[in-house]
């Protein structure tokens, strides 16, 4: 041993020298686990082992859903279905009353109308029965004039369209036809103290008709748009005998296609007096509208006056 140190011995039997082999302590065996249940190991001779993890747990319920949820949702929508269509019968229901109101309304605003309009008839029929000669023969005269063609005289009178370019007048032919026959073409027209040139430029020999055009501007009678009717109160304004501005009264008599001597020509009988001088003058109703062009009358009688319907000159010529 060295001086100073002591080395001690090792203690459990090992000697001084090489050191022997360790050996392992045997590992113990430890029991299989057992096929069910928990582990079991044994009270004594061995350490007790870490538990095994402990078994999963069981899988949680499947949560099933209440069959209320979906019956509350039904009828709510079953609710709703209900509303809309009582809304929807509620706005036919709506509209089907409107539409009954409104031919309602319908059928009386035509019963109004209707009575309206036989009312309005009516007026015009009186009125046309009251005729104020003295009205419509201030509203004609302006428009009437005395023609001088050669040795004759006669009636014409302004008709047509307004324009820059002068009047046109109608008269019957037979005023104008000597003069037309030797080639003159150039009349005169008077108005009270008035005169005025004026030519014929159009003639119908088969209907009595002729046309006048002067360059000066005269107030124009309107054209009757209807036939005449029996009864209807009439003026005839013309020149008989050369006197101008004349005015006389009467009534249409009758419509009539059996003039002797006339080949069937349509006419309109009236009784207003006329005399030579009144051919060509314009017969007027009380709308101021003229009917016919006076142009004969019965020899040896009173009261048979002929007029040509004013729609045949507006044919012959297309002044209206």
């Amino acid at each position: 041993m060295t001086a100073g140190f002591d080395r001690p011995e090792p203690a459990g039997g090992y000697g001084v020298g090489p050191m022997a082999p360790r050996q392992e302590a045997p590992v113990p065996a430890y029991p299989a686990y057992p096929a069910t249940g928990a582990p079991s190991y044994p009270t004594s001779g061995y350490p007790p082992m870490v538990t095994a993890w402990p078994p999963p747990p069981p899988p949680a319920a499947v949560r099933r859903r209440s069959p209320v949820l979906p019956l509350i949702l039904i009828a709510v929508l079953v609710a709703v279905a209900g509303v809309q269509a009582y809304f929807l019968v509620a706005l036919n229901d709506r509209l089907a009353t409107a539409n009954r109101e409104r031919a309602a309304d319908n059928a009386a605003g035509a019963r109004q109308r209707d009575a309206l309009g036989g009312r309005v008839r009516a007026l015009e029929q009186r009125a046309a029965a009251s005729l104020d000669s003295a009205a419509v023969a201030s509203a004609v005269l302006p428009s009437v004039f005395r023609v001088d063609a050669g040795n004759f005289s006669g009636t014409a009178f302004a008709i047509g369209k307004t324009g820059a370019g002068g009047t046109d007048l109608l008269t019957n032919y037979h005023v104008v036809a000597d003069l037309y026959r030797t080639g003159g073409r150039g009349v005169s027209l008077r108005h009270d103290s008035q005169r005025f040139p004026a030519r014929i430029t159009r003639v119908d020999q088969g209907q009595d008709l002729a046309v006048l055009h002067a360059t000066a501007n005269f107030p124009r009678l309107a054209a009757a748009g209807k036939q005449v009717a029996s009864g209807l109160p009439i003026i005839v304004v013309g020149a008989p005998l050369g006197l101008a501005q004349s005015v006389t009264s009467g009534i249409v008599s009758a419509v009539r296609s059996d003039v002797p001597g006339e080949g069937g020509r349509t006419f309109i009988q009236f009784s207003a007096p006329i005399n030579p001088g009144n051919s060509g003058g314009p017969v007027v109703d009380a709308q101021k509208q003229v009917v016919g062009i006076a142009s004969a009358k019965a020899n040896n009688a009173e009261g048979i006056g002929l007029a040509i319907p004013i729609r045949i000159a507006c044919d012959s010529f297309t002044l209206c």
